[in-house]
């Protein structure tokens, strides 16, 4: 990158440091694609290292994020406690835990009942920022088949049309997958070139 753009390692650091978390998610999921199996197996072994050191800290939660049973009594998301365990419980949920991810599906697929019933506002305090967060998680998380991350990025593009002002959640014509993500505008113009 550096080579052929003026972009400078500690612009794209500091660009990414000042990303909201489903943001920076998203863009790293986007990078991991790009990359060769060969640097996949590399990074998983950093991962795996970095995981390593919260490993005992966090078991408890992991055990409950991969148990079915579990993750049956987080449906409330209109409780903030609840979606905060969401989202402990996708960061930990297992690559294989395919139970378990079909429980979470569920759970998050009754957002339109939940806003529409409830009158959840996404726009209230840091409900848009969790659901946004949890979207881009479960859409880009192993667990969930192909057609269930489909169904959870059409969520997600509906709750950032929705943030962005752009007829509710529910409306047509939502931006594609990335298509509320902001870029960086030096490798916008780089890859223009």
């Amino acid at each position: 990158v550096e080579k052929r753009c003026p972009l400078q390692r500690d612009g794209v650091y500091r660009w990414f440091s000042e990303l909201p978390s489903p943001q920076r998610v998203e863009f790293l999921c986007g990078l991991l694609d790009l990359c060769i199996p060969l640097e996949l197996r590399f990074l998983g072994s950093c991962l795996e290292d970095l995981a390593r050191k919260d490993y005992h800290s966090l078991r408890d939660s992991e055990i409950k994020a991969n148990n079915p049973a579990d993750l049956g009594s987080l449906t409330n998301l209109t409780d903030e406690v609840v979606r905060s365990k969401l989202l402990v419980s996708l960061a930990l949920l297992g690559s294989e835990q395919r139970e378990a991810a079909g429980v979470l599906y569920r759970t998050l697929t009754h957002i339109d009942s939940i806003i529409h019933n409830y009158g959840l506002q996404l726009n209230e305090g840091r409900t848009g920022d969790e659901f946004l967060l949890l979207f881009t998680m479960a859409s880009n998380h192993p667990a969930f088949s192909f057609h269930q991350k489909q169904v959870l990025r059409q969520e997600l593009t509906q709750i950032q049309s929705s943030l962005n002002g752009g007829g509710g959640h529910g409306g047509k014509g939502a931006p594609g997958p990335g298509g509320a993500l902001p870029t960086c505008p030096a490798c916008h113009k780089c890859l223009n070139n």
